[in-house]
């Protein structure tokens, strides 16, 4: 798969040609550094002999373009940067290259489609000679002393990076690698003196406490050692613009297509939906190249309708943004900062406008809340639009598909007359019996939408909460996907979720900094981070399921990872797959110059390579998908466009294709984010982390306790799903290779992480288990033992330590991960576990619940209200368990006298160990900022229980006298 962009010659700016192969010219096969075969000749007889870039000597390629010749069979070279768009090559890592039918051939037997390209190819180079003649009769000499500092400076920026790789530094990363190193040994030696020595007087205990700590080593294994060689990244936009912004010519950068999805307008408010819209239209890019495709899954009119009044409201506040660069660009989120707004400001008329501004947003949300306080009752009859006609979404089960365009080149202009991006309207339709896969089937329709009416060649998808917060999110994505060595092989750009509206303690960790600052850093130094669901720039031919350009060939045996196997391992289902890829790949390559076909050829090419079995029955989208750096393809005719487009995203288009199985989003599970980078990145893509210090984007999150606990419960039993799927990481994509071991540890523990909550809810309730007993399920400690679970213990504080050194992330953002990793595990995790079995055994199918996007009016209002449900069940026995399990501790050492008290410290030690990590959602229950803190009620309630039996061991109101003779009578009496 090609690069979907031009590529220019850095040293001369025109486009890079071809060598004699007729494949794109390379001059340096190490960096791959973009530069013309007459710029390379001018360097070598300028004795130059070594790449501007990477110094690395150049091959003597006046042999090799003498003596090479075409091989119609071979992997081509060519599919290893990005290839010249007057030439209209678009190879995707050519593998074979073969002819179609008979009927392809002319007299001489030679393809058609071949000759047609070599005469194509020669009128091309005529018309540029014509072209470039009376452009030099045009031109003004200039000096040679200003030449050579002109090219001089031009190959000197060309040869800067667009982005840089910062390692962690060693002097903090090597203590950390050691510090796992010893307390993987120190794991293996407790495990021995663990199994070793057994308690007989409490053997069950012991067991279960083995296999436990076992399962939560091999968890710990799986999370940390994708952690090994954690990076950072930092981008150059100066860079980027000159590169491709340059002054008096139209910009280069390459178009995006935005993907905003949302289902229900009472759950996720129009509002904060258009403010995220309006942050996609107002952002710091060539409005030409900016396209914003909102998918209404709910066929609602409510969405419909303040989507119109959102276009309305972009005329004015999309031209303020831009004038004063103010930021963020969602008008709710910026008039709310409590910050000082006339910094940096230094236009007179700021304030006047700003006021006036504010003024117009405040009607515009009058107007939302109008049309929302409208649609909360619907009519008998159905809702009507203004023009009198029923709204054809009536039925959100039952309805056609819809396509509205506002604004755009052919649409309504700012109030200053200029051009605003295109904003598209789409509900996909829906008819009863067909499967229409929820989220992941609603992003493969604006896919095919968008490639019909603008055919971006980048993709960036965020949900309905999640705005941009910084207006070049989109310049720093495209320092990744737009520069040569980078983006060759990026199928995406991901950046860290960020959130408004948490509580100052953030309770149940809803920033999931840890995750976010830790973990993706890790995976960034490998493969590439997970796609987490939104915040995401796709490369769109990557999810069209091709491979990248620079993909090795398949090995042709594969092995175990313990011993090489003689014999290919592949079964028939995964040599299918390959030879359909070839076939489609060859296909591609013999299409290449649709353009230059009539309509019968260019038809019966498409059929007879497959693609309608692939792409589904569209010729315009599968043209679409042909186009090198984006865009339509000229047959396309603009008045069938909307047309076609509502072809695409009719609900049986999908059926018998690849769609949802090899391309697009991936479906079979709710977590279809997770499913889909895997599969990407086991066709050999790398993806990029990208954290800018102003965060890209931001969202909101569910404060309240049920629903994080919802939230977490569908993460979970996605996961759960895949785990159960074909596509379960510890057996898929084993053939290729492609996938780095380290990347596939961590796909394994996003998919095994919810088994945990199995020997979680085991080992919580242990300790109360003891207590009630008075067994234990340790021995009495040698020294040897005493020092194991010393050298445990300081491991695991030392490599907290340590990660939070290299990371950044507090010491509370850590303590409140581990404290909801107990919280999720021993209820949502554990629901999701069931769930899925009963799914898988049962076909017994979960409904996807919409998370609500919005709090109350108050400040943390949500975070206070209870909403019970089953998920709460688990953890409040758990903690009412051991606090009965400390109290019955107690009473039992004060019984037993003074050797029952060491004994006792160990099982209470581990019963607050329990409490204190469940102790925010104790507070969730009980806690809120005017009432007693519920730390207090719950020591009360433990030093109460103490001091009474304390009280009842004493007994001051009974002489001696009277205590033994009532002892003496308690004996004598047969119980």
């Amino acid at each position: 798969m090609m690069e979907s962009r031009a590529h220019f010659c850095n040293s001369c700016g025109e486009q890079v040609g071809l060598d004699a192969n007729g494949e794109v010219f390379v001059a340096c096969h190490e960096c791959y550094f973009p530069i013309c075969k007459a710029c390379f000749e001018y360097e070598i007889n300028e004795g130059r002999k070594v790449c501007l870039r990477c110094a690395t000597p150049y091959a003597d390629r006046a042999k090799d373009n003498d003596d090479t010749k075409v091989h119609g069979n071979q992997s081509t070279t060519a599919a290893q940067i990005n290839v010249s768009q007057d030439v209209g090559l678009h190879a995707r890592h050519v593998s074979t290259v073969s002819t179609v039918d008979s009927e392809l051939n002319d007299e001489s037997g030679n393809p058609i489609w071949k000759n047609r390209v070599e005469s194509w190819k020669e009128k091309d180079k005529k018309n540029k000679k014509k072209k470039a003649a009376p452009k030099a009769e045009n031109e003004v000499p200039i000096p040679p002393e200003q030449q050579m500092e002109e090219i001089q400076s031009s190959e000197a920026a060309a040869a800067e990076p667009l982005s840089i790789v910062m390692p962690i530094p060693k002097t903090r990363l090597t203590p950390y690698r050691i510090v796992i190193i010893v307390r993987l040994i120190i794991l293996g030696l407790f495990f021995h003196y663990r199994v070793t020595n057994p308690v007989d007087s409490a053997f069950g205990l012991w067991l279960t406490s083995i296999i436990c700590e076992i399962w939560f080593a091999f968890s710990w294994v799986l999370d940390q050692f994708p952690k090994w060689s954690p990076v950072n990244r930092d981008t150059f936009i100066d860079r980027l613009s000159a590169r491709y912004e340059r002054p008096g010519e139209p910009s280069q950068l390459a178009a995006v297509d935005f993907f905003v999805s949302t289902v229900d307008p009472l759950k996720e408010p129009p509002l904060i939906t258009a403010n995220t819209v309006l942050s996609i239209l107002a952002v710091d890019y060539p409005v030409d190249k900016v396209s914003c495709y909102v998918s209404d899954d709910g066929a609602a009119m409510l969405t419909f309708e303040s989507l119109v009044e959102t276009a309305d409201f972009a005329r004015k506040w999309v031209p303020f943004c831009k004038k004063f660069s103010i930021e963020p660009r969602a008008p709710e989120f910026y008039f709310s900062q409590k910050i000082d707004y006339l910094k940096d400001k230094v236009q007179p008329s700021f304030v006047k406008e700003r006021r006036a501004m504010k003024r117009d947003y405040e009607e515009f949300k009058v107007r939302i809340n109008a049309l929302v306080a409208k649609a909360q009752k619907t009519p008998d009859d159905g809702w009507t639009m203004q023009d009198g006609t029923q709204w054809p979404g009536n039925n959100s089960r039952d309805h056609p598909g819809m396509i509205q365009v506002f604004l755009g080149h052919s649409g309504a202009h700012d109030i200053e007359g200029n051009e605003l991006p295109r904003l598209v309207y789409v509900s996909r339709e829906k008819r009863p019996g067909y499967q229409h896969h929820k989220k992941a089937g609603a992003e493969n329709a604006l896919v095919r939408v968008s490639a019909v009416l603008t055919n971006a060649p980048f993709i960036l998808n965020l949900d309905c909460d999640h705005y941009v917060n910084n207006s070049k999110a989109v310049r720093e994505a495209m320092c990744f996907l737009m520069d040569p060595v980078v983006g060759r092989d990026l199928c995406y750009v991901q950046f860290p979720q960020r959130f408004d509206g948490i509580d100052r303690s953030d309770r149940y960790a809803n920033r999931n900094t840890v995750f976010f600052d830790v973990n993706m850093k890790g995976l960034d130094g490998i493969q590439g981070p997970v796609y987490v669901g939104t915040g995401c720039v796709f490369n769109r031919q990557a999810l069209y399921g091709y491979s990248p350009p620079s993909m090795p060939k398949l090995p042709k045996s594969s092995s175990c990872c313990c011993c090489p196997s003689k014999k290919p391992t592949k079964d028939v289902s995964e040599l299918y797959r390959d030879a359909k890829r070839e076939e489609l790949d060859a296909a591609i390559f013999n299409l290449r110059e649709i353009d230059n076909y009539d309509e019968y050829e260019r038809s019966m090419l498409i059929s007879q390579m497959s693609f309608e079995k692939t792409f589904g029955l569209s010729t315009v989208f599968i043209e679409s998908t042909l186009m090198e750096n984006g865009g339509l393809p000229e047959s396309a005719d603009p008045s069938m466009l909307i047309k076609e487009a509502i072809h695409v995203i009719g609900c049986g288009y999908e059926e018998k294709t690849a769609w949802g199985k090899e391309i697009g989003w991936i479906y079979g599970s709710v977590t279809e984010d997770i499913l889909t980078g895997f599969k990407m990145q086991c066709r050999g893509w790398r993806s990029v982390y990208c954290m800018p210090l102003r965060p890209a984007f931001k969202g909101s999150a569910p404060i309240n306790l049920s629903d994080r606990l919802h939230q977490v419960l569908r993460w979970a039993l996605g996961s759960v799903e895949i785990f159960f799927s074909r596509h379960c990481p510890l057996w898929y994509g084993f053939a290729g290779g492609r996938l780095k071991w380290l990347q596939r540890l961590a796909y394994i523990n996003t998919i095994v992480y919810p088994f945990t909550s199995l020997p979680l809810v085991a080992y919580c309730t242990l300790p109360a288990i003891c207590l009630l007993t008075g067994k234990f399920i340790i021995p009495t400690l040698s020294n040897l033992a005493s020092a194991l679970f010393l050298g445990l213990f300081l491991s695991i504080i030392l490599t907290s330590v340590l990660e939070l050194r290299w990371s950044g992330v507090t010491i509370e953002a850590l303590w409140r991960n581990e404290q909801f990793w107990v919280i999720g595990g021993v209820s949502a995790h554990l629901f999701a576990v069931f769930q899925g079995f009963l799914k898988m055994l049962a076909g017994v199918d979960t409904n996807f619940t919409v998370t609500t996007k919005a709090a109350d009016d108050t400040e943390f209002g949500e975070l206070y209200i209870i909403k019970w449900t089953t998920l709460l069940i688990p953890p409040t026995t758990l903690i009412i368990v051991n606090m009965v399990g400390v109290v019955a501790g107690f009473s039992d050492a004060l019984n037993g006298g003074y050797e029952s008290w060491g004994p006792l410290f160990g099982k209470v030690f581990f019963a607050f160990w329990v409490i204190f990590h469940l102790y925010p959602f104790l507070k969730g229950l009980m806690g809120r900022q005017n009432r007693t803190p519920t730390i207090v009620i719950l020591w009360s309630v433990l030093l109460a229980s103490v001091f009474s039996l304390v009280w009842v061991k004493i007994n001051p109101f009974i002489s001696r006298a009277d205590s033994s003779t009532i002892s003496q009578t308690c004996n004598s009496i047969d119980c």
